[in-house]
């Protein structure tokens, strides 16, 4: 579902804060059928198995400490628990959230932004891979969303950098991290808008030619060498 409320991208909002407050019937049912498909497909020992959590890094405003675990749960540490045990554990990680009293703060005026109005944050990734092993007691982490929504490729190849950097040093201190996912090998239909091109390739809307961007040529090589280097 897309709220028409705000955001600025063809009408609408992909603040995550907008979305509604889990259910927590709903959630409690997600994790049941979790677990029964995870028994199915564990009787065949050749299936390796997990699901994939929408992770944010949140930072608690001054004093906020409680209210930012009373926010997080029920929208993230609730899933990554019920993880534990599993064959791995899939990540989807762009952006931090800072919590307040009431929730959610806005983010300022005057930071970087990415084309889905989130903040410029490549440490996200790194964050969320190191609380979500903490969280998940050790189960391995497969990294299944990280990337930004910009125009400017330049700086895609810059926030890319970071995160896996990020990703690297958790990795160095211990975290089991199988594998990294980029999104996306293509522009997409993001949230009902074309406008947040988070690919690595872009495409010709009359014709459908794909025209790869520096930053596939760039992570093709880290891909290839291990080398995280610019």
């Amino acid at each position: 579902m897309v709220a028409l409320t705000r955001g600025g991208t063809e009408g609408a909002d992909f603040v995550a804060a907008s979305l509604p407050a889990p259910d927590p019937d709903i959630s409690a049912v997600l994790v049941q059928a979790h677990k029964k498909a995870r028994e199915i497909l564990s009787a065949n020992p050749n299936i390796k198995s997990g699901w994939t959590i929408a992770c944010q890094a949140f930072h608690a405003m001054p004093g906020c400490e409680k209210e930012m675990e009373e926010y997080q749960r029920p929208r993230e540490d609730y899933f990554t628990e019920a993880s534990v045990g599993d064959d791995f554990i899939g990540i989807q990680a762009y952006l931090r959230t800072f919590i307040g009293k009431d929730g959610s703060v806005p983010i300022p005026d005057d930071v970087e932004r990415t084309l889905t109005g989130w903040k410029y944050f490549p440490p996200a990734l790194g964050i969320a891979i190191r609380h979500t092993w903490d969280v998940a007691k050790h189960t391995p982490i497969i990294v299944t969303e990280n990337g930004l929504a910009t125009a400017d490729d330049n700086r895609r190849i810059d926030y890319t950098l970071d995160s896996i950097i990020g990703m690297h040093d958790a990795m160095t201190d211990g975290v089991d991290v199988r594998g990294y996912l980029h999104w996306s090998l293509l522009d997409n239909y993001e949230w009902g808008s074309f406008v947040p091109t988070f690919g690595l390739i872009s495409w010709d809307k009359e014709t459908f030619e794909r025209h790869p961007k520096p930053s596939l040529n760039w992570l093709g090589s880290i891909a290839k060498t291990g080398a995280v280097t610019k």
